[in-house]
């Protein structure tokens, strides 16, 4: 019984560390090794957008960012979101009820025992979040909760 036990909770452990995100990455335009992106980001935005790990809710800078531009891509300057699509969802993390159509890829996550829609940098395949059905009902009914480290903000030029 002991001998289940741990074979249990061995399998279980070594199923949870997945290389789906690193396998995915394959098919993106934008290539680059573990130590590459190490080299050109900061750790916070290498364990966000490489590790897909979260950033502290209410942390970011970019949650009070009113002002019309676009957010790209930290890791590829990618232009993902507009601030107009931008809305106050009181998560901590910038949140969106929409993309620029082609910017993003989707992927499953299933880290917390429940299948959620991963937001993916369609050009370089970086972690940016999750896509949840919470948002703004007279819009898209879609809330794209992303991690405020893996953006930069270029603010509209007048």
């Amino acid at each position: 019984m002991k001998n289940l036990i741990i074979t249990i909770v061995f399998l279980s452990l070594i199923s949870c560390k997945s290389e789906a995100q690193q396998d995915e990455n394959s098919d993106f335009k934008i290539q680059k090794t573990e130590e590459e992106w190490k080299a050109e980001l900061t750790s916070k935005e290498f364990e966000v957008l490489r590790k897909a790990g979260t950033e502290r809710p209410f942390s970011s800078p970019l949650n009070d960012i009113s002002e019309p531009g676009t957010f790209v891509c930290a890791a590829c300057g990618n232009e993902l979101y507009r601030t107009k699509h931008k809305f106050k969802s009181g998560t901590g993390w910038p949140s969106f009820d929409r993309a620029i159509d082609g910017s993003l890829a989707l992927s499953s996550d299933k880290k917390l025992g429940y299948e959620r829609s991963e937001a993916l940098c369609g050009d370089c395949g970086g972690h940016l979040g999750h896509i949840f059905n919470d948002g703004p009902e007279e819009t898209t009914g879609k809330r794209h909760c992303i991690n405020g480290v893996a953006l930069d903000f270029i603010p509209e030029k007048q």
